[in-house]
Parts: structure tokens; sequence; C-alpha cells
């Protein structure tokens, strides 16, 4: 799940929800419309982002949305919710919570659509003109969320109501506690010449990670790789070929086209034979952004650095886990560290098997980057005997989905799919469905975005374009999108068993937002710590590999046959392999992001690689054949995201997802009984309760690390 720019400018605002829903099915009352308002008669009337959307939930008018909407509803949605800040700051009766608070819960309501739609599409269908408007936006954003989080007169308010809480409700008193922290971590209690030098922090913050992202967006379509002679290509399946031959075409070129995904490691290179074009895809994935990007990571870092001794922390990784369940880096750093030694080792343990391989092969070079996933998908396929092209034929993305994905989801949560071909999306290759409860009773919408394509940022991410709230009564509109390789016109898209994996991980995140049932915005849904956002995605994970789940969707595309139980028991036992360069390549990317936001002010960095390169022997985790999943200049996740001082998060979380899972399966497994408690106490608090509380009421207690260690196979099954 990961934050836009200009999302992650303004994300303290937490203004998640829209106003009430108009749909045919929905009874609930509408609000006066933003167009009412003043700042918004000024703009055109058929700006769609001036009043809710008609369709059922608010869904966006996607079929409508034209690029000249953008910068005038973002324009009357400052506009708009600077009067009513203004109004409420200045309001002369005692502060209450419902006069202050709620008051800021419900204001914004252009800037919530707009903000929604636009933060969303910047990523999933980029162009030039989304790039113009997402760099103008950032700065004016970051200074439009300075104006409330620094004035003066709102924080006395939110102050004295904090002062009062404990006559609040449990939920009320979370609220006030969120926005009372809120306003200190961005700079309330500063002084004039502070609140000035924090308004100029955050304004390069925002300019610097708009031009981190649009940097790796712009490596996506330069950083190519054309291959003209297909016998390069020796060792992919035709249908590879005849998609990268697709891609080639559709760029205006001859040959076949290989792009690059976002992390450091690329799936093309555990099937390539020839050497020397898997050591140019490499290359091409871990050099790339060096010269554009690197400056701006070293600024970032600096100005946080900076930001953090502004407000009292000795360093950005301070000031960031002051707020999260692991408080502090020395936490974060003893877990990582405390891993590393034993990944590494694992790693070097696998290595010696790769090595191996190679000599086998009839070569006489020494292993290198490029060389880890080829070979060691042939000490996979010996030790295993599993070749991935007799796999991917069994996980047809289609069956994936209804058989695989919302089966486990029915038989855990009761809910079935309907998908709305009715719905307006914004790309042919989008997926609606309406969710819907036991009862009949409908839970929201969901999209399915899975193809990769020019304009789609990498990896896989969930995101909402209407959040789920009792304040204003919205219902979620909640989308999941992937980068899965688009085949060939007419061809089927098989998956590898990855790809599986990582849908059922984001599905995780939706059904995190799809179940929320909070009262106030901005603690409903996903909204949560960053080491806690994960957790829920995490645990979705292992339910692709239950068996009565793989046994209803692992079938033959063909054939519809079952997957063979010898194939399967292979692919099975095989899941744990390579996890000493999994988790060493994780651990080093966490270990460089905490690095970065661990410098004092005033650091001076004057080479990046020279600055990794340092970072990762501190921590005896330098072994060059594992390089970090991310380098540092298209680590989009901490210079423009909201992970910074954070990507320790998925491991953090994965240590509650093992423990819950493994719980799961002690009482019983795929089974509403654990689904519904599960779903009671975790999926729909969201963060209207202290987090570590929400997981003791469903586990029984805090999590342990037994779990995980034999999760990622770093300790036998009979180890502690």
């Amino acid at each position: 799940m990961r934050l836009s720019v200009i999302a992650a400018a303004i994300a303290a605002t937490t203004l998640l929800s829209a106003c009430s829903e108009q749909p045919a099915t929905n009874s609930q009352e509408q609000k006066p419309t933003a167009a009412q308002s003043s700042p918004a008669k000024e703009v055109a009337q058929e700006n769609l982002f001036l009043r809710p959307s008609p369709l059922q939930y608010m869904a966006p008018e996607f079929d409508k949305i034209t690029m000249d909407m953008y910068e005038p509803a973002f324009a009357a949605g400052i506009e708009e919710q600077k009067i009513e800040i203004d109004a409420l700051a200045k309001n002369p009766g005692r502060p209450s919570f419902e006069n202050t608070l709620v008051a800021m819960e419900e204001s914004g309501e252009i800037l919530k659509r707009v903000r929604a739609a636009f933060n969303n599409l910047s990523g999933l269908i980029s162009n030039e003109e989304y790039q113009r408007i997402e760099a103008k936006m950032a700065p004016i954003m970051a200074e439009h969320r300075d104006n409330i989080y620094l004035n003066k007169d709102l924080f006395d308010r939110v102050a004295a109501i904090y002062k009062e809480k404990d006559k609040l409700s449990k939920e009320d008193q979370r609220l006030t506690e969120y926005y009372y922290k809120q306003f200190v971590r961005a700079g309330a209690n500063l002084d004039a010449d502070q609140k000035q030098r924090m308004r100029e922090i955050n304004a390069e913050l925002s300019k610097l990670s708009t031009q981190f992202s649009q940097n790796v967006l712009k490596s996506f379509k330069e950083d190519t790789i054309l291959v003209t002679d297909e016998a390069q290509l020796a060792g992919l399946g035709a249908d590879e070929i005849a998609s990268l031959k697709a891609a080639a075409e559709k760029a205006g070129k001859e040959g076949y086209l290989i792009t690059l995904v976002n992390t450091t490691r690329q799936p093309i290179l555990s099937s390539l034979e020839n050497r020397e074009l898997r050591e140019k895809v490499w290359r091409a994935s871990a050099m790339r952004a060096q010269q554009t990007n690197g400056p701006i990571a070293i600024k970032e870092a600096q100005l946080r650095a900076e930001k953090a001794q502004l407000l009292g922390f000795e360093s950005w990784a301070h000031y960031q886990l002051d707020d999260r369940m692991a408080k502090t880096p020395g936490a974060v750093f003893t877990m990582l560290d405390d891993l590393a030694p034993k990944a590494v080792a694992k790693a070097k343990k696998e290595a010696e098997m790769i090595q191996a391989a190679i000599e086998k092969d009839g070569k006489d070079f020494e292993l290198q980057p490029w060389d880890w996933a080829y070979y060691g998908a042939k000490v996979r396929a010996e030790m295993f005997d599993i070749d991935a092209s007799l796999v991917k034929p069994y996980f047809e993305m289609n069956t994936v989905i209804n058989d695989g994905l919302f089966f486990a989801m029915n038989k855990l949560y009761g809910i079935t799919m309907k998908e709305r071909n009715d719905i307006p999306t914004y790309h042919e290759d989008v997926f609606v469905w309406e969710v819907f409860n036991e009862d009949g009773s409908s839970v929201g919408l969901f999209y399915l975005d899975p193809y990769a394509r020019e304009g789609k940022r990498g990896g896989a991410w969930m995101s909402s374009y209407v959040g789920q709230n009792h304040l204003e009564g919205t219902k979620p509109v909640i989308y999941n999108a992937q980068n899965i390789p688009k085949p060939a016109e007419g061809q089927p898209t098989l998956m590898t068993f990855s790809e599986v994996t990582t849908m059922f991980h984001e599905f995780g995140h939706a059904i995190h937002g799809l179940f929320s049932d909070v009262k106030y915005p901005s603690l409903a849904g996903t909204a949560t710590a960053r080491d806690f956002v994960e957790f829920p995605s995490q645990a979705n994970e292992d339910w692709n590999i239950e068996p009565s789940v793989l046994a209803n969707y692992a079938k033959h595309y063909q054939t519809g046959e079952p997957i063979p139980q010898e194939l399967l028991e292979k692919l099975l036992k095989s899941h744990t392999f390579n996890q000493g360069f999994d988790t060493t390549e994780y651990l080093a990317a966490a270990l460089l992001d905490m690095e970065w936001h661990s410098i004092a002010p005033g650091t001076q960095i004057e080479d990046v690689a020279q600055f990794e390169k340092a970072a990762l022997e501190r921590h005896g985790i330098d072994y060059y054949p594992v390089p970090p999943r991310y380098k540092t200049c298209y680590f989009s996740h901490i210079f423009a995201g909201g992970y910074s001082a954070g990507y320790y998060a998925y491991l953090w979380t994965e240590v509650f997802a093992a423990d819950a899972f493994a719980h799961m399966q002690n009482e019983g497994g795929l089974t509403r009984k654990n689904g519904d408690h599960y779903r009671k106490e975790v999926l729909s608090r969201g963060n209207s309760r202290d987090l570590m509380q929400s997981y003791v009421e469903f586990r029984g207690q805090q999590p342990t690390t037994d779990a995980l260690l034999k999760r990622r196979g770093l300790v036998d099954g009979d180890d502690k």
C-alpha cells in the first residue's frame, strides 16, 4: 500500500471521507453540495469535483473526469477548507469536541474528492500533464497543510479539548489524542521564526519528493533494454517473447522490449540464458536514476534531519518512530541487526549451492548478482524438481481471483463478490465488484487494476477513492493495483506463484479498508501506524497455500485438471527456498532507510554509493551477490512515499502476521469463527483504539517471533 506525493504532503490532515452518497440503493440523506459554497461558484459548474458523485457509494465518474477539472477544483477546495478552518479557529464559543474536532473532520469536501481522484490516478495513468499538475500542486498543498497545523488559534482550541479529554468517550478520546499529536508534530509549539523555517522545509521537501517520484516514472519509460536478436531471449517461453515483442511494437520499436519492475531484482533474470543480457538488465535496474535522484535523496535526508531537530528530536528516525509502535530507532536496529547475521548466513549457504550449479553448467565464473535468479531457479528445480513453465498454467488469473482469493474470503468472512460492469473505470483493464455480506447487505466497491503499463508506477498497492466512516455515512470504495505483465491479445494471464501471493497480500489491505466500522474518517480503515498497516495484508498472504483453497483454484487453464499433488508438494516445499536472499535483500533496504534517516542535522554526504556501502558494512550485510531490494535512487517508498524510517514495518508486522496465522491454524484454520473474530477485533477497528490492544483482543496475547522464523525458513520447524 503505497502514498502518492501529494497525499503524503497533506497526510497529516487525514480528511479521508467524502460527502454522503447518493446511490439509488442507499437511503442516506445528502448534504448540501460543495458547489453551493462561494469558492466553488467561481469554477465552471460542470466540474465533477464540486459535487458528490451520483454513482453508488460516490464512486468516481471516471468516464467524465477531464484533466482541465483538476486545477480549478484544487483551488476551490483549498479556498473552501480555508474558509471553514478560519471560521472554526475564530469561533468565539468555548472550544468543544463537536465545534472543533468534528468540524475539522467534516471540512474540505471538494478537496477530498479531487485529492482522492488525482492522487490515485496520477500513479495509475500518469502522463506529462499529471506530472505537471503534481509538481505544481505539491508545494501548494504543503502550504495548505501548514496553514492548518501551524494555526495558533486552532491549536489553542485543540489543546483545550485535549486537557479535558478524559470526559470524552473512548473513540472521541482517540480522535482528540490523534489531532493533538498531529498539531504538535507539525510544529504548533514552535515560535514564529521556527514556524517560518518549517514552512520552507515542508515546501522544499514536497518539491523534492515530487521530483524523485517523477524521475522514477521517467526511468520506467526510458531505462529499457531493446533486444533485436530473438536468440538472445533463449530461456523465455513463447508467451513471454510475444509479450516483449508487443511491448516493443507499442513503443514504436522493432525487436523485443524489456522494461524494469520497481525492485532491484528483475523477474526476467530467472529465465534468461544469455549472461551478457542478464548483466545488462541487472545493471540497468541497479544503476537507474543515479544522476537525477542521488542529489535529491541526500537533500531530502538533510532537510528531514533539520526538521526533526526543530521539533526537538535527535534525528528524523527518532521523530518518525515516536508516533509508531516501535517507538525508538534502537528498537528497530536491534530487530534488524538480530536477523541480519542469520539471513546472510543462510544466503551464503544458498550461494554455495548456486556456485555449484554454475560449475555443473560448465562455467568458471564467480557468482554475481545477475546470476543469482537464473541459477537459483536451476537449484530450485533440481532440489524440488520444479519447472516454472509447468507451474504457471495452474495459476490463470481469473481462476486465481474467483476460485482462490474470493473463495477464501467467502469461507472466512461470508462475503460474496458481484462484478459490476455498469460502473465506469479509468482503463479498459480494470475490474469492479460490489462486495456483499452474507446477509445481503453491501459492504462497498472493490476495483482491481492488475496489469503493468506505461504511466503506471511500479509495484503493487492498495488505496481508496472513498473511505468508510459513520460521521458522514460513507461506504468504502477501494482498489488494488498490481503490475502483472499483460499477455499478448487472446492469450490467458498465467501468473507466477509470487504474483498470486501478492494478489492475496494486497487484498488483505483491501479488506482492512472494506471492513472498517469506525465513526471518524481520520481513524478509519488503513489509517493506522505505518508499522501496523502491513499486518492485515501479510496475514492474508498465507491463505493462498491453505490446502482447501489451493485445491479450489490451482487448476490447469486448458484442461481444468487440478495441479498434480506431487507438483503441489514440491511447490510448497520450495516456498522457503531462497529465503536467505529474500530476507537479506529486504534487511539491507530496511537498514539503508534507517541509516539515511538517522543522520544528524548538518551531516554532509558527497556520494550516495559510498553512503550505501558504509551503511551496509556497519551492519554486516554488505554481501555483493545480494544487493538491497531497493537502492537509494529508486527507493520510492522512503523518498517519495510515506515509509521514511518505516520500511522496517514489513518485517515488524510480519511478526504479527505469522503469529496470527499460526494462531488461526491452531483454532481450526479457514473458518467463519476465525474470520469473524479477526474482522471484529482487528479489521473493523482501524485506529479507533490502541493497536496492540486490538491484536491482544484477537490473539489473547502479544505476538512472538517463533512463527516468523519458521515462516521465513530461518529455523527448522521444530526449533525455537
